[in-house]
């Protein structure tokens, strides 16, 4: 990894702490507008780029949200790094709507799902509507943004992942 590799990276991360501060009502305080900045990393810099991007914004919005759920948000971080990493593999691939779509289900109503085993069923109805919103704002953000913004981050700083 270079050194404008790494530093991008740190950028992305940083706007995903930001995007950690902005909070969606919800039943847990870690629900926020952390993964954009990853969506977008996960298509400049590569799914890995953004995979740890969206795990390390989860954790730190987890964080300043009290960690509510306490260990069960690296859980949480996993699961967001594997849908991040999906997002940015389908999209790169050229499937722009559907690694979009993908990321609002599986953001929003699978990663949820193994949580009933520990908070139970009346946890997952009540997060779900929320984090589903967050990540249709994110997802959706990040379909109508990243195409306006990959062409100046090309033009400018060239390709950065393989």
């Amino acid at each position: 990894m270079n050194v404008r590799k790494i530093s991008w990276l740190a950028l992305f991360v940083a706007l995903s702490v930001i995007g950690g501060m902005i909070k969606v009502p919800a039943p847990i305080s870690s629900v926020a507008l952390d993964s954009f900045p990853a969506l977008v990393a996960a298509v400049l810099l590569g799914p890995a780029a953004g995979a740890l991007t969206g795990a390390f914004g989860h954790l730190v919005s987890a964080l300043m949200g009290g960690f509510p759920m306490g260990p069960l948000h690296i859980i949480v971080a996993i699961e967001m790094a594997g849908v991040i990493w999906l997002f940015g593999k389908l999209y790169t691939a050229g499937n722009k709507w559907s690694a979009s779509l993908f990321f609002i289900l599986l953001n929003g109503l699978v990663s949820p799902a193994p949580f009933i085993l520990f908070l139970g069923i009346p946890f997952y109805i009540s997060a779900v509507p929320a984090i589903t919103i967050a990540a249709a704002f994110n997802g959706i953000a990040a379909y109508v943004l990243i195409p306006r913004i990959a062409p100046v981050f090309a033009k400018r700083y060239g390709r950065l992942h393989a």
